[in-house]
Protein backbone atom coordinates (compact mmCIF):
# COMPACT_ATOMS: atom_id res chain seq x y z
CA UNK A 1 0.00 0.00 0.00
CA UNK A 2 1.05 3.30 -0.78
CA UNK A 3 2.29 5.52 1.95
CA UNK A 4 0.13 9.17 2.66
CA UNK A 5 2.02 12.18 0.99
CA UNK A 6 3.53 13.96 4.01
CA UNK A 7 3.03 17.85 4.30
CA UNK A 8 3.94 20.25 6.98
CA UNK A 9 2.19 23.27 7.88
CA UNK A 10 4.16 25.91 9.00
CA UNK A 11 2.06 28.86 10.66
CA UNK A 12 2.35 30.43 13.67
CA UNK A 13 -2.00 31.24 13.42
CA UNK A 14 -2.97 28.48 15.51
CA UNK A 15 -6.33 28.26 14.23
CA UNK A 16 -5.32 28.21 10.51
CA UNK A 17 -3.23 25.91 11.51
CA UNK A 18 -5.30 23.24 12.87
CA UNK A 19 -8.26 24.51 10.00
CA UNK A 20 -4.91 23.12 7.11
CA UNK A 21 -4.19 20.43 8.93
CA UNK A 22 -8.04 18.99 9.30
CA UNK A 23 -8.89 19.43 5.92
CA UNK A 24 -5.25 18.53 4.06
CA UNK A 25 -6.29 15.41 6.49
CA UNK A 26 -9.97 15.07 4.96
CA UNK A 27 -7.84 15.00 1.46
CA UNK A 28 -5.68 12.05 2.72
CA UNK A 29 -2.80 13.86 3.43
CA UNK A 30 0.05 12.56 6.51
CA UNK A 31 -0.05 16.98 7.84
CA UNK A 32 1.95 17.62 11.35
CA UNK A 33 2.36 21.22 11.81
CA UNK A 34 4.83 24.08 13.29
CA UNK A 35 3.77 27.17 14.97
CA UNK A 36 7.35 28.62 14.05
CA UNK A 37 10.50 28.12 11.74
CA UNK A 38 12.40 27.45 14.07
CA UNK A 39 10.19 24.85 15.54
CA UNK A 40 9.86 23.53 11.79
CA UNK A 41 13.48 23.42 11.11
CA UNK A 42 14.13 21.18 14.14
CA UNK A 43 12.06 18.40 12.55
CA UNK A 44 13.30 15.32 10.00
CA UNK A 45 11.99 18.24 7.05
CA UNK A 46 13.51 15.41 4.35
CA UNK A 47 10.79 13.45 5.02
CA UNK A 48 7.99 15.80 3.44
CA UNK A 49 6.45 16.06 0.21
CA UNK A 50 4.90 19.50 0.76
CA UNK A 51 5.85 22.58 2.73
CA UNK A 52 2.82 25.16 3.17
CA UNK A 53 4.51 28.09 5.20
CA UNK A 54 3.87 31.23 6.40
CA UNK A 55 5.55 34.29 5.59
CA UNK A 56 5.73 36.77 8.53
CA UNK A 57 6.62 34.98 12.23
CA UNK A 58 8.61 36.10 14.96
CA UNK A 59 11.93 34.91 15.09
CA UNK A 60 13.01 33.02 12.01
CA UNK A 61 10.18 34.31 8.80
CA UNK A 62 9.22 32.22 6.18
CA UNK A 63 11.50 33.68 3.77
CA UNK A 64 14.31 32.88 5.57
CA UNK A 65 13.18 29.49 6.12
CA UNK A 66 12.51 29.27 2.39
CA UNK A 67 16.39 29.98 1.69
CA UNK A 68 17.89 27.38 4.42
CA UNK A 69 15.98 24.69 2.55
CA UNK A 70 16.99 25.96 -1.01
CA UNK A 71 20.58 25.97 -0.13
CA UNK A 72 20.57 22.16 1.80
CA UNK A 73 21.05 19.67 -0.75
CA UNK A 74 18.53 17.07 1.20
CA UNK A 75 15.71 19.90 1.12
CA UNK A 76 16.33 22.02 -2.03
CA UNK A 77 13.91 19.76 -3.71
CA UNK A 78 10.98 20.17 -1.28
CA UNK A 79 8.35 22.15 -2.57
CA UNK A 80 7.06 25.23 -0.80
CA UNK A 81 3.72 26.88 -0.96
CA UNK A 82 3.76 30.65 0.66
CA UNK A 83 0.25 31.40 2.82
CA UNK A 84 0.52 34.52 3.81
CA UNK A 85 -0.98 38.44 4.19
CA UNK A 86 1.89 39.81 2.55
CA UNK A 87 0.60 40.44 -0.83
CA UNK A 88 2.40 43.14 -3.12
CA UNK A 89 3.25 41.73 -5.89
CA UNK A 90 7.26 42.49 -4.74
CA UNK A 91 6.61 39.87 -1.99
CA UNK A 92 5.25 37.57 -4.17
CA UNK A 93 8.73 37.63 -6.82
CA UNK A 94 10.83 37.58 -3.90
CA UNK A 95 8.95 34.23 -2.45
CA UNK A 96 9.01 32.72 -6.02
CA UNK A 97 12.49 34.06 -6.80
CA UNK A 98 13.59 31.64 -3.74
CA UNK A 99 11.95 29.11 -4.84
CA UNK A 100 8.70 28.76 -4.25
CA UNK A 101 6.19 26.43 -6.19
CA UNK A 102 3.29 28.72 -5.42
CA UNK A 103 1.93 31.94 -3.70
CA UNK A 104 -1.27 32.41 -2.05
CA UNK A 105 -2.36 35.76 -0.32
CA UNK A 106 -4.37 35.69 2.67
CA UNK A 107 -7.74 35.40 3.04
CA UNK A 108 -7.89 32.33 1.47
CA UNK A 109 -10.33 29.85 0.78
CA UNK A 110 -9.97 26.23 1.82
CA UNK A 111 -10.88 25.02 -1.72
CA UNK A 112 -8.19 27.41 -3.03
CA UNK A 113 -5.51 26.21 -1.25
CA UNK A 114 -6.43 22.41 -1.74
CA UNK A 115 -6.42 22.85 -5.48
CA UNK A 116 -3.45 24.75 -5.29
CA UNK A 117 -1.56 21.69 -3.36
CA UNK A 118 -3.01 19.19 -5.71
CA UNK A 119 -1.23 21.32 -8.43
CA UNK A 120 1.94 21.49 -7.10
CA UNK A 121 2.41 17.97 -6.12
CA UNK A 122 1.55 16.38 -9.61
CA UNK A 123 3.75 18.81 -11.38
CA UNK A 124 6.79 18.66 -8.48
CA UNK A 125 5.86 14.31 -8.94
CA UNK A 126 6.13 14.47 -12.55
CA UNK A 127 9.29 15.96 -12.40
CA UNK A 128 10.50 13.77 -9.54
CA UNK A 129 9.80 10.67 -11.66
CA UNK A 130 12.05 12.00 -14.92
CA UNK A 131 15.10 11.68 -11.90
CA UNK A 132 14.35 8.83 -10.57
CA UNK A 133 15.48 5.73 -12.71
CA UNK A 134 13.77 2.53 -11.00
CA UNK A 135 15.17 -1.21 -12.17
CA UNK A 136 13.53 -3.95 -10.23
CA UNK A 137 14.45 -3.29 -6.82
CA UNK A 138 16.61 -0.71 -7.86
CA UNK A 139 16.08 3.00 -7.35
CA UNK A 140 18.65 5.51 -8.95
CA UNK A 141 17.89 9.09 -7.66
CA UNK A 142 19.96 11.09 -10.38
CA UNK A 143 19.28 14.65 -8.90
CA UNK A 144 20.64 13.70 -5.29
CA UNK A 145 23.11 11.30 -6.06
CA UNK A 146 21.43 7.72 -4.19
CA UNK A 147 20.93 4.75 -4.89
CA UNK A 148 18.50 2.29 -3.22
CA UNK A 149 18.40 -1.08 -3.48
CA UNK A 150 14.92 -2.89 -1.81
CA UNK A 151 14.17 0.36 -0.43
CA UNK A 152 17.82 0.42 1.37
CA UNK A 153 20.06 2.85 0.51
CA UNK A 154 23.92 1.60 -0.60
CA UNK A 155 26.51 3.62 -0.85
CA UNK A 156 28.25 4.67 -4.04
CA UNK A 157 31.50 6.60 -4.28
CA UNK A 158 31.55 9.55 -7.55
CA UNK A 159 32.85 7.23 -9.62
CA UNK A 160 30.52 3.94 -8.44
CA UNK A 161 27.26 5.57 -9.16
CA UNK A 162 28.11 7.50 -12.51
CA UNK A 163 29.17 4.11 -13.57
CA UNK A 164 25.62 2.84 -12.53
CA UNK A 165 23.95 5.93 -13.43
CA UNK A 166 25.10 5.85 -17.19
CA UNK A 167 24.47 2.07 -17.61
CA UNK A 168 20.75 2.14 -16.00
CA UNK A 169 20.24 5.30 -18.32
CA UNK A 170 21.25 3.41 -21.56
CA UNK A 171 19.67 -0.27 -21.22
CA UNK A 172 20.60 -2.69 -23.84
CA UNK A 173 23.34 -0.47 -25.00
CA UNK A 174 27.05 -2.00 -24.48
CA UNK A 175 30.04 0.11 -23.65
CA UNK A 176 33.80 -0.27 -23.50
CA UNK A 177 36.12 -0.02 -21.10
CA UNK A 178 37.51 3.09 -22.95
CA UNK A 179 33.95 4.57 -23.45
CA UNK A 180 33.30 4.51 -19.89
CA UNK A 181 36.55 6.39 -18.99
CA UNK A 182 35.97 8.70 -21.98
CA UNK A 183 32.56 9.91 -19.97
CA UNK A 184 33.43 9.16 -16.28
CA UNK A 185 37.11 10.32 -16.02
CA UNK A 186 36.84 12.51 -19.00
CA UNK A 187 39.93 15.23 -18.41
CA UNK A 188 41.61 13.44 -15.87
CA UNK A 189 45.04 11.94 -15.55
CA UNK A 190 45.49 9.02 -17.43
CA UNK A 191 43.81 5.73 -15.72
CA UNK A 192 44.10 2.24 -16.66
CA UNK A 193 41.27 0.15 -17.83
CA UNK A 194 41.39 -2.37 -15.13
CA UNK A 195 39.95 0.65 -13.06
CA UNK A 196 36.86 0.45 -14.66
CA UNK A 197 36.81 -3.54 -13.81
CA UNK A 198 37.37 -2.67 -10.67
CA UNK A 199 34.86 -0.71 -10.22
CA UNK A 200 32.37 -2.73 -11.96
CA UNK A 201 32.84 -5.78 -9.51
CA UNK A 202 32.56 -3.27 -6.47
CA UNK A 203 29.21 -1.84 -7.68
CA UNK A 204 27.63 -5.46 -8.74
CA UNK A 205 28.61 -6.49 -5.00
CA UNK A 206 26.91 -3.08 -3.85
CA UNK A 207 23.42 -3.66 -5.80
CA UNK A 208 23.18 -7.46 -5.00
CA UNK A 209 21.01 -9.38 -5.33
CA UNK A 210 20.99 -6.97 -8.78
CA UNK A 211 24.54 -7.27 -9.33
CA UNK A 212 23.74 -9.37 -12.16
CA UNK A 213 21.97 -6.91 -14.20
CA UNK A 214 25.28 -5.42 -15.39
CA UNK A 215 26.79 -7.85 -17.96
CA UNK A 216 29.84 -8.20 -19.31
CA UNK A 217 30.00 -8.69 -23.45
CA UNK A 218 33.85 -9.82 -23.50
CA UNK A 219 35.54 -8.20 -26.67
CA UNK A 220 32.75 -5.73 -25.99
CA UNK A 221 32.64 -3.90 -23.00
CA UNK A 222 29.37 -3.72 -19.93
CA UNK A 223 26.04 -3.00 -20.49
CA UNK A 224 23.09 -3.29 -17.79
CA UNK A 225 20.20 -5.80 -19.02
Amino acid sequence: MDQPTRVLVVEDDTTLCEMLQLNLELEGYDVDVSYSAEEAMRLNLKSYSLIILDVMMKEMSGFQMAKELKKNQTTAGIPIIFCTARDSEDDMVTGLNIGADDYIFKPYTIRNVLTRVKAVLRRTQKKADKDVINIDGIEIDTRFKRCRVDGKEVKLVKKEFEILQMLAENRGVLFSRQDILDRVWKDEVVILDRTVDVNITRIRQKIAPYGDRIITRQGYGYGFE
